[in-house]
């Protein structure tokens, strides 16, 4: 076995709550995002885990969750890479839009294909597969070397870009990446093997 990989959605955030895309919009954590942030790291911690590397995005919402974790297995000060490889799909012309505005506008069955089909982007925006086209590299250059050599790396970020990642690590269709739902500050614990295969995989729900 090699290493440990450890994924977290950042925990809810204001747009969140109010029913709006966010996607690359710079929202914060509302209370109960950085209470799901601390327990998140709460969790890690009632399970030994500590870390040699932190990943996060360019955004306050998955850096402030990161912070949190970090915090709560007492390694404030890890060094955490920031990088917008890993910031949340872009929903271009529909973000800052209430869902339901979005829906009057364009229509209940266009939004849904905008939300839930795996390649066809928004107006301006990006496509989960777009959003793939960014993380699986950067996973490959950036994160998987550290895990491969036994360490054990958090990362920090959002819904979409977390999703992407999932479907490369689970061997996901397309199909079904579309369906995977992760809930706002839930650990997925990752074990790899030396040949970059998954040994195991625990979400860690409270």
């Amino acid at each position: 076995m090699s290493g440990t990989l450890v994924l977290v959605r950042h925990g809810q955030s204001d747009w969140n709550l109010k029913n709006l895309f966010t996607g690359w919009r710079d929202v914060d954590l509302t209370e109960q995002g950085h209470a799901e942030a601390k327990a998140a790291g709460a969790t890690l911690a009632a399970r030994g885990l500590k870390f040699d590397l932190a990943f996060t995005s360019v955004l306050q919402r998955a850096q402030k969750t990161c912070q949190h974790i970090l915090d709560a297995v007492g390694q404030s000060d890890l060094e955490t890479i920031r990088d917008q490889a890993l910031n949340e799909r872009d929903y271009g012309e529909l973000s800052g839009l209430n869902k339901d505005d979005a829906r009057q506008k364009w229509g209940e069955e266009q939004v849904h294909v905008w939300r839930r089909s795996y390649d066809i982007a928004p107006p301006g925006g990006e496509s989960l597969k777009d959003t793939g086209a960014r993380v699986w590299p950067y996973y490959l250059h950036d994160m998987q070397p550290h895990v491969l050599r036994g360490g054990t790396v958090l990362v920090a970020a959002h819904g979409n870009s977390l999703r992407a990642l999932i479907m490369a690590l689970d061997g996901l269709s397309k199909e079904e990446v579309v369906k995977l739902e992760l809930g706002t500050g839930v650990p997925i614990v990752y074990r790899l093997n030396a040949d970059s295969t998954v040994a195991s995989k625990e979400v860690l729900t409270a």
